[in-house]
């Protein structure tokens, strides 16, 4: 059985919140989006791309096969590409997307689009699933560039991919097993971005409760100056 808890903020900067998530743990899934365009273009983006994907996942559980997540990224991305073609005003939006699902067996697949994350906490262990697509990530890493330096370049923001901004997605999958009193994390770079991966641990590991702990990391996350919209979905199974 799992049990879930999730938690948005607009952070302590921007007045609008560009995040939405969806936990469902009956149906087990567990959705996160990060949207970007100008005006309302963001949320749009978001609240979209995971409304499709949820509708799809539900609807086609039937059909369920290896291939069945990325479908649905393909769908979410479709949503977005076609309001965006009608609209000027949200012309060029897009939007991370993270999901978490249960395909039985204590497994959860996981998919993603750009720099949301899944983390994984067994027995105190933290462990990202997902890779980020940024140009940190896949050209400044390479480049030999240090940490330090990255944490600082003017491109350390850029998402080399993101759905609603290309026809063709590169959609990472993977399926993860999961033991009684683990603990699966999807969250914003409002929160990667801001609080260290030990924190993370370190929280995830305590004896709060799933409320306690999303509260607990989204106000770290304000108290060290919450420049981003932060939100995490937190996932246990017991």
């Amino acid at each position: 059985m799992l049990e879930a808890f999730g938690l948005s903020d607009p952070g302590c900067v921007r007045s609008n919140n560009e995040d939405y998530f969806i936990s469902d743990s009956e149906s087990g899934i567990f959705i996160l989006a990060d949207g970007m365009g100008g005006a309302n273009a963001g949320e749009c983006a978001s609240r979209l791309s995971a409304e499709t994907i949820y509708e799809f996942l539900l609807n086609t559980a039937e059909h369920d096969g290896p291939d069945l997540l990325e479908q649905g990224f393909v769908e979410a991305n479709r949503a977005v590409r076609d309001a965006a073609r009608g609209n000027p005003e949200l012309t060029g939006m897009g939007t991370t997307l993270v999901v978490a699902r249960d395909v039985g067996e204590a497994r959860m697949q996981i998919g993603s689009v750009g720099d949301s994350r899944a983390y994984l906490c067994s027995e105190g262990l933290l462990s990202q699933l997902t890779q980020d697509q940024t140009w940190v990530a896949e050209v400044g890493a390479r480049l030999g560039l240090s940490e330090e330096v990255l944490k600082k370049h003017p491109m350390r923001h850029v998402l080399t991919m993101a759905v609603g901004s290309t026809e063709e997605l590169r959609v990472a999958t993977s399926v993860v097993q999961i033991r009684p009193g683990d603990f699966v994390l999807l969250c914003s770079d409002g929160l990667h971005g801001i609080i260290s991966e030990k924190f993370l641990s370190e929280t995830l590991d305590s004896e709060k409760t799933l409320p306690e702990k999303c509260h607990y990391l989204v106000e770290a996350a304000k108290n060290e100056g919450g420049p981003d919209n932060v939100t995490v979905v937190l996932i246990k199974l017991v």
